[in-house]
């Protein structure tokens, strides 16, 4: 079985950016800024082993420095130092950058979103 792709990167990402991160936003998110949501948005297995996950990954922040901020350590976390390495559950290869950060509309105007989009390949551990 494949390991859960938004499991692995949330624990992966808070641990390496000190920021809280979720699959789901919380009511409060206002209160507990900065926050970065991963959301898998598609992708294909090869039936075998290896997975090729596309992945969202949206950062809300109280500023836009901010929000730009951690939106680029992300992006530097994922394309760099992921690549080649495990987590608790996956091994990741290739990992890419298929739309780079850019801003986002949100419907709280005291809240600055922004996103991008990632293509990665993994494959269980064992």
């Amino acid at each position: 079985m494949w390991p859960d792709v938004e499991v692995e990167l949330v624990a992966h990402l808070a641990s390496r950016t000190g920021a809280r991160m979720v699959t789901e936003l919380p009511a409060t998110l206002d209160k507990i800024l900065p926050v970065g949501q991963i959301q898998r948005v598609g992708g294909v297995d090869d039936g075998f082993r290896l997975d090729r996950a596309l992945v969202d990954v949206d950062v809300y922040a109280a500023t836009r420095r901010d929000a730009s901020a951690l939106a680029r350590q992300i992006q530097y976390e994922l394309v760099v130092e992921l690549r080649g390495r495990q987590t608790a559950n996956a091994v990741f290869g290739r990992i890419s950058t298929v739309s780079a950060p850019s801003w986002r509309p949100y419907e709280n105007a005291l809240l600055r979103r922004c996103g991008a989009t990632y293509a990665m390949h993994f494959h269980p551990v064992s």
